[in-house]
């Protein structure tokens, strides 16, 4: 059993049933030519993150975790996108409108793909997902039953949207989450803080929240009792 310092308390994992969970690290929201940044937001932030996720996503592997990525994408024709989705945002920057980077949120667009530092290994889950959670018409639940998975350790974009909705999905299907601070960022640093507060308060009410050198040290302590 792995023990992580975290707050609230120690965070308890098996590497053999947890999946590192890396949120929607998409061109269109971290370039600098992005629907992110077309809608006005500075994505230096997010960019920011992208060595800590690299190296969360090393440690991940290196450690035979179950590594998931996530897209926020729809369908070039919208069926899986909602009406009142569809109708959220300012005029020529919606959904399926074209952006940037060729449609935005529609899969198979550039824009729409996990920027080149981070892209999935083969055999690592890519989940295309119509919503902010990554349960939502996903069959994502299933798929990690199936698989034996408990644990899902969280990083990625934003903080407050997709990757907080997918920590409360989660903990309503009753994985134990725990969100890695320094790999999960917002357009807005007052969002990220809160969110951070809002996860771990009332004794992790959502999940549980740590740095990652404190969960590389847990894993490096670990593996040094096991030799």
């Amino acid at each position: 059993m792995i023990e992580v310092a975290a707050r609230p308390g120690v965070y308890r994992f098996e590497p053999a049933t947890t999946a590192l969970v890396v949120i929607d690290m998409q061109r269109d929201f971290l370039d600098p030519g992005g629907f992110g940044a077309a809608l006005g937001n500075d994505v230096t932030p997010l960019r920011a993150i992208i060595p800590a996720v690299a190296n969360l996503l090393a440690l991940a592997r290196r450690h035979g975790l179950t590594v998931i990525h996530t897209r926020e994408s729809h369908a070039p024709d919208l069926s899986d996108c909602p009406p009142a989705k569809h109708q959220q945002g300012k005029l020529g920057l919606r959904i399926g409108d074209p952006g940037p980077m060729g449609r935005i949120l529609i899969r198979g667009e550039p824009g729409n793909q996990i920027v080149p530092e981070l892209a999935p290994l083969d055999g690592e889950w890519v989940i295309d997902k119509p919503g902010k959670g990554m349960f939502y018409a996903t069959g994502l639940d299933q798929r990690l039953r199936e698989a034996g998975i408990e644990s899902l350790l969280f990083a990625g974009v934003t903080t407050e949207v997709c990757v907080q909705t997918s920590m409360r999905e989660a903990c309503d299907r009753g994985y134990r989450g725990l969100l890695i601070e320094d790999a999960t960022e917002s357009y807005f640093p007052e969002f990220k803080r809160a969110t951070l507060e809002m996860v771990a308060a009332q004794g992790g009410i959502v999940g549980q929240v740590a740095g990652l050198a404190a969960l590389e040290t847990a894993l490096t302590q670990a593996m040094k009792k096991e030799s």
